[in-house]
């Protein structure tokens, strides 16, 4: 895509729907988040369930993935496949990254969830994750630019000593799964393009206790932290209005 889109009031409306179909379905799936449970039985519940709403898969097929969901597990960062042999354990973080298509609009959002009781350690990390993207979507008001959102995500992650990845960003979503401009989780406050109303953006900090340093490996998906130690994960698709941000991939959103 060659320049930013500037949603229509109808097309708002349908991005509105498919981020509706995002929230639901990942709330299932959190549900469903328990030891021994496989990656592979998640990635099925969430192809059900997009049929069922009427929508399609974003992710299945896109350049080749062969999953709905991303399912990435502790020092994975994003993009894991789901796997019949992958069963996740207490203690784990598991990485819900997922999106649909509905009547030609996308939606995407992502959630780290806890599986069972995790160590103090990594639940610090989600909640501050979590926290990053809230700063990031604070700063979604119109004025501000792409840096403003890159560094309230940075400078909140950095001042609790984790770091954040640079190798992925967030990104301009609508007809397509990835439209410009690209969002960085980092960046220079009043640098980069300016928000303006209509602008629909996914904001996804991926945040790692050590290192901001990643490597996909041998299946040219899985991406993991070099250092192995633990990543997490928040996403949200997100509309710039001039009454301030409004998180489409949320409930209730608005």
């Amino acid at each position: 895509m060659s320049q930013v889109e500037i949603k229509s009031r109808e097309e708002i409306a349908l991005m509105r729907e498919a981020g509706r179909i995002v929230c639901e379905i990942l709330d299932e799936l959190e549900k469903a988040v328990a030891p021994g449970v496989t990656t592979w039985e998640l990635d099925a519940l969430s192809e059900k369930l997009i049929y069922q709403k009427g929508a399609k898969p974003a992710f299945k097929g896109y350049h080749g993935f062969p999953a709905c969901l991303c399912a990435s597990i502790n020092h994975e960062v994003l993009h894991g496949i789901p796997s019949k042999r992958r069963k996740l354990q207490e203690g784990d973080l598991m990485k819900l990254d997922f999106g649909v298509v509905y009547r030609g609009f996308f939606g995407d959002s992502a959630r780290t969830v806890p599986v069972g009781k995790v160590t103090p350690e990594a639940q610090a990390l989600v909640n501050a994750t979590r926290e990053a993207l809230n700063k990031g979507i604070q700063a979604m008001v119109v004025g501000n630019r792409i840096g403003d959102i890159g560094h309230a995500v940075q400078s909140y992650v950095e001042a609790r000593g984790y770091s954040v990845v640079r190798d992925f960003t967030g990104h301009g979503i609508g007809r397509h799964l990835h439209e410009k401009p690209e969002v960085p989780n980092y960046g220079q406050p009043g640098s980069g393009m300016k928000l303006r109303p209509g602008m629909v953006l996914a904001v996804e900090p991926m945040v790692n206790q050590g290192t901001s340093d990643v490597m996909v490996l041998d299946d040219d998906w899985t991406a993991i932290t070099v250092d192995n130690k633990l990543s997490a994960h928040f996403e949200h698709t997100v509309l710039i209005t001039e009454g301030g941000p409004e998180i489409l991939t949320r409930r209730g959103s608005g």
